[in-house]
């Protein structure tokens, strides 16, 4: 069983940069697609980046693309979220998950069957 564990989140000022990491532990997730998600105080967790199993295909949500990028280190096991530019309303918790490649629906949280224990990105203004 694959376990996900994110790491860099932190507090940081309205125009910062933060990179996520989210290392894959058990197993290879190399042929796995994965996602970012990210969740807020009183609100449903919410789509934010989501790359194919190769790397190659990427899709964001409105709201941070031009600013958020998401790549994978396959070799390392790794998924990253570049996120530059923050703004106030990017403050959440942050997941990755993990989905069955065959699965189109990557903006659909229930198609993600392991999340991490989420990682904490405030942004002040």
């Amino acid at each position: 069983q694959v376990q996900l564990v994110e790491s860099g989140g932190g507090l940081v000022q309205t125009g910062d940069s933060l990179k996520l990491s989210c290392v894959a532990h058990g197993r290879t997730v190399n042929r796995d697609a994965m996602a970012w998600f990210r969740q807020a105080p009183g609100k449903e967790r919410e789509f934010v980046a989501a790359i194919s199993w190769i790397g190659g295909v990427t899709y964001y949500a409105d709201s941070v693309k031009g600013r958020f990028t998401i790549s994978r280190d396959n070799a390392k096991n790794t998924l990253y979220l570049q996120m530059n530019n923050l703004k106030p309303q990017d403050t959440a918790v942050y997941y990755c998950g993990r989905r069955d490649s065959g699965s189109m629906y990557y903006a659909r949280a229930a198609e993600y069957d392991v999340w991490g224990q989420g990682t904490q990105v405030t942004v002040s203004s």
